[in-house]
């Protein structure tokens, strides 16, 4: 994972001055304290129309400036652009069957369950869509202080409910889906990844734990006065991804606006007619993107997609597939009108009290399209 840090970009003029109403929506947030700044970026095919950043990396004056590729904590944009990928191409080369139970993959999970357990129904394809009927959020870490004993606790979950009844976005069921790929495929995923997804694609500033000298260029996510003491800056904010060592299937990846656009690329390729994909199949993408049950669910397979009140805004089309992370960051994909939108923010510094990202998202996307 390497990564330079360059100077901001001016604020475009000319013909890019049509994005005047983000640059405000923006502007205005880090005024609110919604954040103290974001790198963004726009994709239209495979050409990137906007690529820029505002703000610093926390409210000091004296802090560092945000650059267009500055590195950021994703948190869960980590289960579409690591976890979710990498199902996406195993299953792709017929190494992987949606279909497997769970129990297949990670035998610990079926150990002193009763013969009826509903856990020996969960199946990738629920993890995937999150209705396997595991708990949404677990604080492990507050009893587990090493990754074996929260994988064992993890192991133990009961589930809530029977697999495919209810949709409860799972950050347990993610991790669970990590550590299944991983003894599928006999290494960590972090490690697989690098070499079949990021290294291919030239995304050099996207992976799990930054070295130690990077850290300083990557913004904080938050003051941490309570679990581990310090300034988290550079290392996961997710507690249980960093009790299991900082890369895990819900959390953990850290990239910047240019390589994220340059994914979203490879992911109209193959779903739009933007061109030949070197990762993925368009049979790949449609399975990928096609919601679940039970129906109501906005969640693909891995994928967000928008519904209701969006973050991703009024204008994204039905056949748009995305996700959130909680550290303020997006990615939302628009496979039909091929547009992909990035918006990346470190909102929970200096601590996670502001919820102003839930208005500024739906503002931005909305400027951002519109724009367009």
């Amino acid at each position: 994972m390497k990564h330079e840090i360059t100077p901001p970009v001016a604020r475009p003029s000319g013909p890019q001055k049509r994005f005047d109403a983000v640059y405000r929506i923006l502007e205005d947030a880090i005024a609110a304290h919604a954040f103290p700044g974001c790198a963004f970026g726009v994709l239209a095919g495979r050409s990137i129309v906007l690529q820029d950043a505002l703000g610093r990396f926390t409210y000091e004056e004296n802090a560092p400036i945000v650059a267009a590729d500055t590195v950021f904590d994703l948190a869960s944009i980590t289960k579409v652009a690591a976890t979710t990928t990498a199902t996406m191409l195993l299953h792709q080369r017929g190494l992987l069957d949606l279909e497997a139970p769970l129990g297949a993959l990670l035998p610990g999970f079926l150990a002193g369950r009763a013969p009826g357990d509903p856990a020996r129904l969960v199946t990738l394809r629920h993890l995937l869509a999150h209705n396997s009927g595991l708990p949404g959020y677990v604080k492990f870490f507050r009893n587990a202080t090493t990754a074996p004993a929260l994988l064992a606790a993890l192991l133990r979950l009961p589930l809530e409910a029977a697999p495919g009844v209810r949709v409860e976005y799972s950050d347990p069921g993610f991790m669970l889906l990590g550590k299944a790929l991983e003894v599928g495929l006999g290494e960590p995923l972090a490690t697989w990844l690098q070499k079949e997804v990021f290294e291919p694609l030239g995304m050099t500033a996207t992976g799990f734990c930054p070295e130690t000298d990077l850290r300083a260029s990557i913004p904080p996510t938050e003051q941490d006065t309570w679990f581990r003491h310090r300034r988290i800056q550079g290392e996961v904010q997710d507690e249980n991804a960093a009790i299991l060592g900082g890369a895990a299937g819900h959390a953990g990846l850290f990239s910047n606006v240019p390589d994220l656009l340059c994914f979203a690329r490879e992911v109209l390729a193959a779903g739009g007619k933007a061109g030949e994909s070197r990762l993925f199949s368009k049979v790949t993408i449609k399975c990928f993107a096609q919601r679940q049950g039970p129906e109501g669910s906005p969640w693909a397979l891995g994928w967000d997609t928008p519904s209701g009140v969006s973050s991703s805004g009024h204008f994204f089309s039905p056949h748009t597939i995305g996700h959130l992370g909680f550290s303020g960051c997006s990615l939302w994909i628009d496979l039909q009108d091929e547009i992909s939108v990035v918006l990346l923010t470190n909102r929970t510094w200096p601590d996670r009290k502001c919820q102003l990202i839930r208005e500024v998202r739906p503002a931005f996307h909305d400027a951002a399209r519109k724009s367009m």
